[in-house]
C-alpha cells in the first residue's frame, strides 16, 4: 500500500510567497501576450491563423494566474492577489469571487460525484460529447450565465456559494460585467471593431480549446476517492508549458498542498513524485489515449 502523502506541517518550508516572483511570472506572461498580439498585428495572410492561435493560448492561459491569485499565492500582498486576480479575469469573462466559491467547494471535495462543483458538467461519454467539451462552448455558456445571473440578482442555483454571501455576489458579479463592457466599448471607440475581434474575441474562442484539452486531463478517469495522491493527476510536460501555466501541470501537488505557492511546486514534485499514483507523461499522450478510449465506448 503506498505512503500517505506528508502532512502540511511537513510542507510548509515551501509556503513562502513572493511579490517579485509573482510580478515576474506575470511580466513574462504578459510580454509574452504583447509578441503575439504584435504577430497579429504583422502577420501576412495565412499566417494569421497561426499568429491568432498562438495570441489565444495566451489569453487562455491567463486562467493560471487567475487561479494562483484565487489561492493567495501568486503573490505576498493580499490586495496584489486580488486585484491581478480581477484584471486577468476580464478577457475570459469570469468572476474572480465567484470562482474562489467555486474553487473551494472543489478543492474541499475533489471528485466527490456529489459534492465537487466541477462534475456538474459529467465527463465526455463519446467523441461527440468530447468535442463539444472542448470547444468551449460550455464554458461560455456559462460564464455568460453567470453574468446573466448577476444582473437579474439571482444566484440562489449556485449551492457553492456561502450561505449570507449572495447579496455581496449579485453586487460583484454586476461589477464585473459592468468593466467588462467597460472595457469593450473602450476597446472599440480607440481602435475600432476589427481590433476587438481580432485581439480579443476571436483568440479568446480559440485559444479556450487547447485550454478545455488541458484542464480535462487534471482530473478525468481517476478515482472518486478523498486520496490526493490518486484523484489528481500530474502531467510531465515542457518548460514552455510549465511557464505560461504558472507550473499548474503539477496539479496533484497542488492539490494536496493549496497553500505552496507556483514557483515552489517543481520542488513540492521532487518530494512527492515516488508516492503520486496518477503521473501523465505528457498531454498530447494523454488526450490521444483518452479518445481511443471514448471511441470504443458503446453509444
Amino acid at each position: 500500500m503506498p505512503a500517505p502523502a506528508p502532512a502540511p506541517q511537513a510542507m510548509m518550508h515551501l509556503a513562502t510567497r513572493h511579490n517579485l516572483k509573482g510580478a515576474l511570472r506575470l511580466g513574462i506572461h504578459l510580454g509574452l501576450i504583447l509578441a503575439a498580439g504584435l504577430a497579429v498585428a504583422w502577420a501576412p495572410g495565412w499566417w494569421l491563423a497561426p499568429a491568432e492561435l498562438a495570441l489565444g493560448m495566451l489569453l487562455a492561459a491567463l486562467f493560471a494566474p487567475f487561479h494562483e491569485t484565487s489561492h493567495y499565492t501568486a503573490f505576498a500582498s493580499r490586495r496584489a492577489n486580488a486585484v491581478v486576480g480581477w484584471l486577468v479575469a476580464l478577457p475570459g469573462l469570469h468572476s474572480w469571487p465567484m470562482y474562489q466559491a467555486f474553487h473551494r467547494q472543489h478543492h474541499l471535495h475533489t471528485h466527490d460525484p456529489d459534492r465537487d462543483p466541477e462534475l456538474l458538467a459529467p465527463e465526455p461519454s463519446g467523441p461527440f460529447s468530447y468535442l463539444i467539451r472542448v470547444s468551449g462552448f460550455t464554458y461560455w455558456r456559462t460564464r455568460l450565465g453567470w453574468m446573466w445571473d448577476g444582473l437579474r440578482g439571482n444566484v440562489s442555483a449556485h449551492r457553492f456559494i456561502p450561505d449570507g454571501q449572495q447579496p455581496r455576489m449579485i453586487r460583484l458579479l454586476r461589477l464585473q460585467l459592468a468593466l467588462t463592457l467597460a472595457l469593450i466599448a473602450g476597446i472599440t471607440l480607440a481602435f475600432g471593431w476589427r481590433a476587438l475581434v481580432l485581439f480579443w474575441l476571436l483568440p479568446a474562442v480559440l485559444g479556450q480549446i487547447p485550454l478545455r484539452m488541458y484542464l480535462l486531463t487534471e482530473h478525468t478517469g481517476l478515482p472518486h476517492s478523498r486520496d490526493g495522491l490518486e484523484n489528481t493527476r500530474t502531467t510531465l510536460t515542457t518548460a514552455l508549458l510549465r511557464l505560461v501555466m504558472w507550473n499548474m501541470p503539477y496539479h496533484a501537488e497542488h492539490h494536496l498542498y493549496p497553500f505552496i505557492p507556483f514557483h515552489a511546486l517543481p520542488a513540492a514534485h521532487q518530494l512527492l513524485r515516488h508516492q503520486l499514483q496518477a503521473v501523465q507523461p505528457g498531454y498530447a499522450r494523454w488526450q490521444w489515449g483518452y479518445l481511443k478510449r471514448l471511441a470504443r465506448t458503446p453509444a
